[in-house]
């Protein structure tokens, strides 16, 4: 498991990659990842492409990220989920406070 960031050319899109599983164990380093977010951001794209699992925890990193971040940037973005993610993200409903692809 592993949390990697990066940021656009133009600075405006912070992308968080998580691999393998997204649970207690990478509260810091989720936290770390945006915690040095700049008024150039715009927006946040939290990429699952690579993850396999994710627990209650990680539901709870994604709701403070957004608390920490609030009007500060435009939209979070939670891409690239697998379907049982996807579906764990739906019935939670963060389907309604957050942008899922």
């Amino acid at each position: 498991m592993s949390l990697s960031k990066n940021a656009s050319a133009d600075g405006k899109t912070l992308t968080i990659q998580i691999k393998g599983k997204f649970d207690f164990n990478l509260v810091q380093s989720f936290r770390q990842a945006y915690a040095d977010v700049g008024n150039q951001t715009e927006k946040v794209v939290v990429d699952l492409r690579d993850t396999d699992y994710m627990d209650s925890s990680a539901l709870g990193m994604l709701l403070n990220m957004k608390k920490t971040l609030g009007d500060s940037v435009s939209s979070i973005q939670i891409s690239n989920c697998r379907p049982q993610l996807k579906k764990i993200l739906q019935i939670s409903r963060f389907d309604k406070k957050f942008d899922i692809d």
